[in-house]
């Protein structure tokens, strides 16, 4: 359970309030359901503040916080014919003469619209389910919200779902190409990520849309059903959700269920289920609610989509440090909304535990609704002649010998100089993580690699001396795109070192512990000359860490290259053992979670380590503190439980003043 609370919360996170989900719906309602399992069996282990009893997400800093009229929940979800039937049967056992509606759940961002007189007053996320923010100035700019009703009623709150179609989404997704912004995984993401922008003037041009699925309140009018309601509200000039179907038995429902199931990615916009709803408003509020969920509704949700297409090849890719992947070249096949020609095939016992061959016929899914993925083969149309797949023996890419991981999984090229390994130790290089060179991205690494101007990573520090050419033949852009990046460059030679260790791309060798080294070691030169007991003695450091370091810098080329980089001008010094610093953090650990009031975790974090203090993902009896915010999950509880101390973003403020 406490897993699962872990699970659920990070994944609550990355969906509600970084619009960037890891896994699919049917993924995490699978997580949920689990829990809530676990829940009725263990009710003494359940948390108070279980993420099954309530919304994931949380209000934005950015907007105004606005208290729900009604509590916008979520509906109890189902994933089979099984759970649909018991959900219709018990409806009418209850209430013999219930009416369904069955309609499309689609896949967007959740808005309640407030109407007083008839007039467009508020418009406001779901937030956390009690607590949303107002997006009115937003909601204004999108054509499909009315501003202005006939109706003059007093007040009048309606539910609906703000998504993109294929047309906006695919125009959306070019402009950020043509920018160099983050490309879009899916429709959801895209709508939610737009209806949070801070200008108005980016909504408007995105061009979302909304659906409405349901009155909430209403003063000066009554009704008597769901569906009566869909009348009046189109009757208003709002776009509700197409084509509801009507059933009065449990097999009409599935039925209707199938059929949305069969068009689903044939429509102009993403849906990721089912919803089914008692008709009558009086049988809605006889039935009632549970403590989470209606009673009189249920969420059918998909499978992913899987596709039967044929495996034309298996190629191998080398990654930057060497790794070894085989990958599926697959008959192009439309799946989820894109078109599928490859998927990852992961390492030869992947591979074996399949059958996996070359011409099989495959059955295919995208995990996450992203991710391509074989499933299985089909083995009734195998090829005559097939043989199983080997991994090659050498490097595809350079030749050189492939040498087996300690794991035994994968396999990795052992050559010093391969081209697959130093563009991709390039890109990394100059990634975020590591030096940090804005506008300098793998696209253009590989541009560069491939017209001779980089060969190596110092010959990064070398582009300099190429600007005219650059700009003439406009690889990595025009005269200004490529000024930010030779002035990117150049500020990057004066980082501290542990930017530098992170760049190298030593195996097992992350920031954090690069962070640590530059704590410990006065210069590069120090940290190449370590040996394995020396870096042992480092917090956090193990054997395998020491042995990837040593073994790193044993390396004559790379000790060359660091020594390149040095006569180039990059700092190899280490200002963080140089300084005298406060230590007043020094073994002390910190677990940060949940949302802070006005500074995020990775300011948080940085703040904790430049005063010795360590940042940990995890609480354990061994955690100083826990620096909790605005919806904490399992961790609170966790450190709640083994009495660790657990500290707002005040109390930590007077502890850094």
């Amino acid at each position: 359970m406490e897993e699962l609370y872990a699970l659920i919360d990070y994944h609550n996170d990355r969906y509600y309030n970084q619009d960037d989900p890891e896994i699919s719906d049917y993924e995490y309602d699978a997580l949920s359901v689990e829990l809530r399992k676990l829940e009725a069996e263990f009710p003494m282990f359940a948390r108070k503040d279980s993420p099954t009893a309530r919304v994931g997400g949380t209000a934005r800093r950015e907007f105004r916080k606005v208290e729900h009229d009604v509590p916008v929940i979520s509906l109890q979800d189902v994933f089979s014919k099984e759970e649909v039937f018991a959900f219709v049967e018990r409806v009418l056992s209850e209430q013999p003469e219930a009416e369904f509606s069955v309609e499309k759940k689609i896949d967007g961002l959740t808005l309640v619209l407030r109407y007083r007189d008839g007039k467009l007053t508020d418009a406001i996320t779901r937030g956390d389910g009690a607590i949303g923010e107002s997006v009115y100035e937003n909601a204004l700019v999108i054509d499909a919200i009315p501003k202005e009703i006939p109706a003059k009623l007093p007040y009048l709150e309606v539910r609906g779902e703000c998504y993109m179609s294929t047309e906006s989404f695919e125009a959306a997704n070019k402009k950020q190409l043509e920018t160099g912004g983050k490309i879009y995984q899916n429709r959801r993401n895209s709508a939610a990520g737009t209806l949070r922008q801070l200008d108005p003037a980016v909504v408007k041009e995105r061009g979302l849309d909304i659906f409405i699925f349901n009155l909430e309140l209403c003063e000066g009018r009554t009704f008597t059903s769901h569906l009566e309601t869909f009348e009046w509200l189109r009757s208003q000039g709002f776009p509700v959700i197409e084509e509801p179907l009507r059933a009065k038995t449990a097999e009409e429902v599935w039925r209707a269920i199938e059929h949305i199931g069969d068009i689903r990615y044939s429509l102009n916009y993403g849906l990721d289920g089912a919803v089914v709803k008692v008709d009558s408003l009086a049988m809605r509020r006889q039935l009632g609610m549970t403590s989470k969920v209606p009673r009189w509704a249920v969420a059918y949700k998909y499978p992913p989509e899987r596709k039967e297409t044929v495996l034309e090849d298996i190629v191998v890719q080398v990654g930057r440090t060497g790794r070894m992947t085989p990958l599926a070249v697959l008959s192009p096949v439309r799946l989820a909304e894109t078109t599928v020609a490859r998927a990852t095939l992961h390492n030869q016992d992947y591979i074996d535990e399949k059958d996996i061959r070359i011409g099989d016929t495959v059955i295919v899914q995208k995990a996450g609704d992203i991710i391509p993925e074989v499933l299985s083969v089909v083995k009734e149309k195998r090829p005559e002649g097939s043989r199983p797949f080997v991994m090659p023996a050498f490097c595809p890419v350079c030749g050189a010998p492939a040498v087996k991981d300690a794991d035994g999984a994968h396999l990795r090229c052992s050559g010093d100089q391969c081209p697959a390994k130093d563009s991709r130790s390039m890109a990394y290089f100059v990634s975020k993580d590591a030096m940090n060179i804005e506008g300098f991205g793998p696209s253009a690494v590989e541009a560069l690699i491939s017209e001779g101007y980089i060969r190596t990573i110092p010959d990064i520090y070398r582009l300099k001396d190429h600007r005219e050419r650059l700009i003439e033949e406009g690889i990595i852009g025009k005269e200004k795109s490529v000024g930010n990046v030779l002035d990117a460059i150049e500020k990057s030679k004066d980082n501290d070192i542990d930017r530098l260790i992170t760049g190298l791309g030593i195996r097992n060798i992350g920031k954090q512990t690069a962070k640590v080294i530059a704590r410990n070691f006065k210069d590069m030169g120090e940290v190449m000359d370590a040996d394995a007991s020396r870096l042992m003695e480092l917090p956090d450091f193990g054997q395998i860490m020491a042995d990837d370091m040593t073994a790193y810098f044993a390396s004559e080329k790379n000790r060359r290259m660091i020594d390149e980089l040095k006569e180039l001008g990059i700092n190899t010094t280490s200002r963080s053992m140089g300084e005298k610093k406060d230590q007043r953090f020094a073994g002390l650990t910190f677990v940060l979670t949940g949302t802070l009031p006005t500074m995020t975790r990775d300011e948080a974090s940085a703040i904790i380590e430049s005063f010795g203090g360590k940042a940990s993902g995890s609480v354990s009896k061994k955690t100083s503190y826990v620096l909790a915010g605005e919806a904490a999950g399992s961790k609170l509880t966790k450190a709640q439980q083994l009495g660790v101390p657990v500290i707002d973003e005040e109390a930590f403020r007077k502890m850094i003043m």
